[in-house]
């Protein structure tokens, strides 16, 4: 029975699904703006679509899965803008659908747990983008969609160790200051373990089981590398883009029980300390 994941967004996450997918026979059709990474998207055994651009009938009418992972903007996700009616005609064929959200979408907790059952209450721009884009992608009728509420996202490329390494990192401290996170491989196991189990309708926080100040996180990545803690800056005197900024203005502890309870998934890099680890032994930091 041919398997074909249709991604909208063929990003980090996605190619990390990807090469998961690839090896058991899955086709896998991906999105991109750049011609570029089209390219190095085909070598990898992706077939590669440049949108805008490019139709994505075609593409939707072979899916048997599909995957969107495009950030969200002031109205909402911007390919339903376009292809809604497209997107609401597949979900009869499609067995699997998945939205890429944001744990943004709970607000700020002043470091109290949240969980899927918790209120939508965005405090940021971006994190009521997200929750428009989810309300959006809840209606179109009959999709068998999953939403996926994602912490902070490290891996491969993706690490604190090249600004540790260089001297540019900051430990930027704030009270009461807690972010989650997951590592790029443990999300694209959630998402292989769904799609292989469908549930309707349901949302799944992915993160891994500490959550923890940001700066804990650099100090850790200091000793793996036997170097000196970072220089520590309150964050009322950091300098900061608004964007980094935006991230400490939310608090909160991300509880992911459900991935655990529902989908069976175990971790592999439970906290950050075992993801970090693995990153420094694959000369991938």
């Amino acid at each position: 029975m041919t398997r074909t994941l249709f991604v909208l967004g063929m990003g980090y996450t996605a190619q990390a699904l990807a090469r998961r997918l690839l090896p058991g026979g899955w086709q896998v059709i991906g999105t991109t703006r750049s011609p570029d990474k089209a390219a190095r998207l085909a070598a990898a055994g992706i077939e590669p679509l440049i949108w805008p651009g490019t139709a994505l009938a075609p593409a939707l009418r072979r899916a048997t899965h599909l995957l969107a992972s495009i950030g969200a903007g002031a109205d909402g996700d911007p390919v339903l803008a376009c292809h809604r009616d497209g997107i609401a005609q597949a979900a009869a064929h499609l067995r699997w659908a998945g939205y890429l959200s944001t744990t943004g979408v709970y607000g700020d907790h002043r470091g109290a747990w949240v969980d899927e059952d918790t209120p939508l209450t965005p405090s940021t721009e971006r994190g009521r983008w997200r929750k428009l884009a989810e309300d959006q992608w809840r209606a179109v009728p009959d999709l068998p969609l999953h939403v996926f509420r994602l912490a902070g996202i490290y891996g491969p490329g993706r690490g604190p160790f090249a600004k540790v390494r260089d001297g540019t990192a900051r430990l930027i401290v704030k009270d009461g200051q807690y972010m989650s996170r997951i590592h790029v491989d443990d999300l694209a196991a959630v998402l292989a373990v769904s799609m292989a189990a469908p549930a309707p309708g349901r949302a799944y926080n992915v993160c891994d089981d500490e959550p923890s100040p940001p700066e804990d996180v650099l100090r850790h990545a200091a000793r793996l590398l036997g170097l000196p803690d970072p220089p520590a800056v309150r964050f009322e005197e950091a300098r900061m883009s608004d964007l980094a900024r935006s991230f400490y203005s939310e608090s909160k502890r991300v509880r992911n029980d459900r991935i655990r309870r529902e989908l069976g998934v175990r971790l592999a890099f439970p906290t950050y300390r075992e993801g970090l680890a693995a990153l420094l032994s694959s000369d991938e930091a």
